[in-house]
């Protein structure tokens, strides 16, 4: 089993979303956990640019060949750009969770709220106790 890759310079939240803030704006994806935990991409729902999200609130689903997944806002704000590449090539997801394979942009007025993410170190103890009580049926 490969070691989960957990970038020091972003944020996490707890259903495993990562989100990098660039000015007003806030990178929205799904962690390296997440992309394995899902197996292969076939199909991303990308949201209209000029929705409204609030944080926390549902914004698309992802389909694998595993399951269907929702990804969540780590902050409110405006979908702002989407990364139309998915709609080609989901897979990008599975091969650069943190580059290529990002989601979608958030506009936000002023710096983010990013009350309900964590950093680094407490993603990487969430995905540490959630690998350890796998074999319980998870």
């Amino acid at each position: 089993m490969t070691e989960t890759k957990v970038p020091e310079d972003l944020r996490y939240t707890k259903n495993h979303e990562w989100v990098r803030v660039e000015g007003s704006e806030a990178v929205v994806g799904i962690t390296d956990f997440a992309q394995g935990e899902l197996t292969d991409v076939v199909f991303v729902d990308l949201p209209p640019t000029g929705k409204t999200v609030d944080a926390g609130a549902s914004v698309l689903v992802l389909e694998s060949v595993k399951t269907v997944s929702d990804v969540y806002a780590p902050c409110g704000g405006v979908v702002s750009a989407t990364n139309e590449a998915l709609k080609k090539h989901p897979e990008l997801i599975n091969q650069d969770p943190y580059g290529s394979g990002w989601i979608f942009r958030l506009r936000v007025e002023g710096s983010p709220a990013l009350d309900q993410t964590i950093g680094a170190d407490e993603y990487r103890r969430i995905i540490e106790n959630r690998a350890s009580g796998a074999s319980a049926g998870a």
